[in-house]
């Protein structure tokens, strides 16, 4: 008969034991494995997916996050996989004891219980590689589903069995060590429950009041196992803590990034121009969430010009703001420029001359419409002055704040990098008059228009509309919050995938808990027993195991939220946007995180409760 049958018997006799262990592994592999595929596409691989979308300050937030999600990931794998070694080890202590008071040797134990251990080992990292890989491609798949057009590449198969080997060895190694510590005890101890469950006393029972007679028991019960309550508080605040970062930092992230853009392009603005113009613009919009080549477009075309009789009508319809620009897109340049350091006074130069092309969009700053998010500051009265996007600063500049840009030549100043969305952030904003001089353009190409609140928006957009109409039958009036909207769809699908990523953290973390419970379960099995004997219903029971389960719970949320909170606030994300209702989109959401594990932790608990009073009285 081979020699691994009666491990394997074993294993298929403890069968809700062993699911646990393996569903637990499983997610720990799987988690870790989907987080570096498809991880690699929105994160640490980010130009995969922004090859001409999104803008290197978005970039640098979202790989950012999933750098800091990563590690938290790798450390809750470890982290359960500590705990679930530790646990299934303490609940087959009396069972090796028994084995050495019969005379078996240490070795032949110690190659019994290792079978185990690789059995389920090998099952847990092959299943959780399959579970990873499917993971990838499903979530890829619903992305290219919304249009985001993220590449379905081929698996990486020495990424996949890097992730095996390195599992399958850090699991061995928790797991070996519990059991080779184990098969050096003494029989006596090992039979023990004082010694096998770790307790400060032998179990027993003793009267106590009834006043909070629930809470009195599971605190009790919760201070006696000391070692297994800290190892399930230490591995529960770490998961909270990568729910949280991921949850509430993606939400946090995600308003914070769409009031960046929303700032940028301006809610319920109105573009006002030739067909074409605006057809070009609304292209250049749509490059942050969409791949597209720009085609070659003649800015300067007279029929694009807008006359200053359209301007003057516009600027009288009462409740209606004008923002006139002029954009057009040449030839820039890097100029060099120098940073002194403040300790010596030494100045060192900085830039390289690099050449490229970019959109540069004139603009009144007295009349600007839109807001962005700065590095720096925004343009003022001084003429020769610019503010870059900062896909020009990240390819062109070293320094740009301390440097200078070449165009129509003329050397403008830089005096701020902003995040916009506009030409995938490949834009430079300058005065307009400035550009009007340098390019020799006297009027505007496009203009933003913004109705005021206090008047009615429907009857002022007709009045607008009907005023364009009457100068130029070419010209018209587009609505922005259909780019806008997109553009914030795209944000949200990405956020939404990060907020994904720990959920197998969390079923595993879960499946810890009832674990930990059924460990508890067995502690308390004489006295919860007594208490049946005495007449307590099934419901005492319940609620005593479900306190001691809550209890912990509730600390380790606790404490994981505020530690999350901190390290997203502080950590990664550089000026927060939190609003009253991003606090109660947060709470819901870990609040129903706290809910199902603790709906979880209550099964074994129930199927306790349920059992006839002999039968938990007797041990097995």
């Amino acid at each position: 008969m081979s020699e691994t049958f009666f491990p394997i018997n074993d294993l298929l006799r403890r069968k809700f034991q062993t699911s646990l262990i393996i569903i637990s592994l499983t997610l720990c592999v799987a988690s870790t494995l989907f987080l570096l595929l498809f991880g690699s596409k929105i994160g640490f691989g980010i130009s995969l997916i922004v090859e001409g979308k999104l803008t290197p300050g978005f970039s640098a937030v979202f790989s950012r996050f999933m750098m800091f999600i990563g590690i938290l990931v790798f450390i809750v794998g470890g982290v359960i996989v500590s705990f679930m070694a530790f646990v299934t080890t303490a609940q087959r202590v009396k069972d090796i004891g028994l084995m050495k008071a019969a005379g078996c040797p240490n070795d032949s134990i110690f190659g019994y219980f290792m079978t185990e251990r690789l059995i389920v080992i090998f099952f847990s990292c092959f299943l959780g590689n399959i579970l990873g890989i499917l993971a990838d491609f499903a979530s890829t798949s619903v992305f290219n589903s919304f249009g985001l057009q993220i590449p379905q590449v081929s698996v990486n198969f020495w990424l996949v069995l890097l992730v095996f080997v390195l599992f399958f060895v850090f699991t061995l190694i928790f797991g070996a060590k519990p059991i080779l510590d184990t098969t050096r005890i003494e029989p006596a101890k090992a039979i023990s429950p004082t010694y096998y469950l770790g307790l400060g006393k032998e179990p027993g029972f003793r009267a106590i009041s009834k006043s909070n007679f629930t809470i009195k028991m599971a605190l009790r019960s919760l201070f006696r196992r000391k070692s297994v309550t800290i190892r399930i508080v230490l591995c529960l605040i770490t998961v909270f803590v990568l729910l949280t970062t991921s949850v509430a930092g993606g939400i946090i992230a995600y308003q914070t990034t769409k009031n960046w853009i929303e700032k940028a392009v301006g809610r319920d603005m109105l573009l006002i121009g030739h067909q074409e113009m605006c057809n070009q613009y609304k292209l250049l919009l749509s490059r942050f969430y969409e791949e597209k080549e720009s085609p070659l477009f003649n800015y300067t075309d007279e029929k694009y010009l807008i006359s200053e009789e359209l301007v003057t009508q516009l600027e009288l319809i009462s409740g209606v703001d004008i923002d006139t620009r002029l954009v057009i897109e040449t030839h820039i340049r890097e100029i060099p420029g120098y940073v002194v350091d403040p300790d010596t006074g030494d100045a060192t130069r900085v830039g390289w001359n690099r050449e490229g092309v970019s959109i540069i969009v004139g603009i009144d700053p007295a009349k600007a419409l839109n807001e962005w998010f700065l590095d720096g500051e925004f343009l003022g009265s001084q003429e020769w002055t610019a503010v870059i996007g900062d896909t020009v600063a990240q390819k062109m500049f070293e320094v740009p704040l301390n440097q200078g840009i070449l165009l129509f030549n003329g050397n403008f100043g830089i005096i701020g990098v902003c995040l916009d969305p506009l030409n995938n952030g490949n834009v430079t904003y300058v005065p307009m008059k400035t550009l009007q001089k340098a390019a020799s353009i006297s009027k505007p190409n496009i203009v933003m228009a913004k109705i005021n609140s206090l008047v009615n928006r429907a009857d002022a957009l007709n009045q607008i509309r009907a005023t364009v109409s009457a100068v130029n039958s070419e010209f018209e009036v587009f609505e922005l919050n259909t780019i806008l909207d997109k553009s914030l769809g795209f944000l949200s699908y990405i956020w939404s995938t990060i907020m994904f990523l720990p959920l197998f953290s969390l079923v595993a973390a879960s499946l810890c808990l009832v674990s930990y419970v059924m460990l508890t379960i067995a502690e308390q099995r004489q006295e919860l027993g007594v208490l049946r004997a005495i007449g307590a219903k099934p419901i005492t029971v319940l609620k005593i195991i479900s306190a001691q389960s809550f209890i912990v719970l509730l600390l380790c949320y606790a404490a994981g939220i505020i530690l999350g909170i901190i390290l997203t606030l502080l950590i990664l994300i550089p000026e927060p946007f939190v609003t009253g209702y991003t606090v109660v989109e947060i709470v819901q959401w870990l609040s129903i995180a706290l809910a199902t594990m603790f709906l979880f932790s209550l099964y074994p608990a129930v199927k306790f409760a349920k059992k006839p009073i002999t039968e938990i009285i007797t041990q097995t």
